[in-house]
């Protein structure tokens, strides 16, 4: 049975169990993550421990196990962008297949208030559950990194 919990703002995770989910992120995502530092900013910025339009985190476990982790964060933004973006979503190596993921994707759906954005790579296998449960391809995102 797999249960939930939610983090934000209101209901913020104790150092131990924040550091717990930044390794499980960090962990899980793989090839598609980002770095410790990269990953604890979303999660900041979701908890309202930075200025920002905060967001929550989704919790999934698994016999006392965290199984999966979603982070979401407001952009304050309404129409020519979604009001949420889906930052990170991971389920653990060991418990791909079980319906984690879509589980997981539904209650954020469902929690959410907006539209959501997220961002995903080609060639990364949970694009097809992405777009399973209705997300689709807009647009051709394209990045201008400026060297300083």
């Amino acid at each position: 049975m797999i249960k939930t919990k939610i983090f934000n703002a209101e209901n913020k995770p104790n150092l131990k169990e924040k550091e717990i989910l930044i390794n499980f992120l960090f962990t899980n995502l793989q090839e598609y993550g980002d770095p410790n530092p990269y990953i604890e900013k979303a999660i900041d910025y979701a908890l309202k421990e930075t200025p920002s339009f905060g967001g929550f985190i989704l919790v999934s476990y698994l016999e006392n196990e965290i199984s999966g982790v979603v982070v979401i964060n407001q952009t304050g933004m309404k129409g020519y962008i979604p009001e949420n973006i889906l930052v990170y979503i991971a389920t653990h190596k060991n418990h791909r297949g079980k319906g984690i993921g879509k589980a997981l994707m539904q209650e954020t759906i469902d929690l959410t208030k907006g539209s959501i954005a997220l961002h995903v790579e080609p060639e990364n296998p949970a694009r097809f559950l992405y777009e399973k449960v209705g997300f689709s391809s807009k647009y051709i995102e394209m990045r201008y990194k400026k060297v300083k």
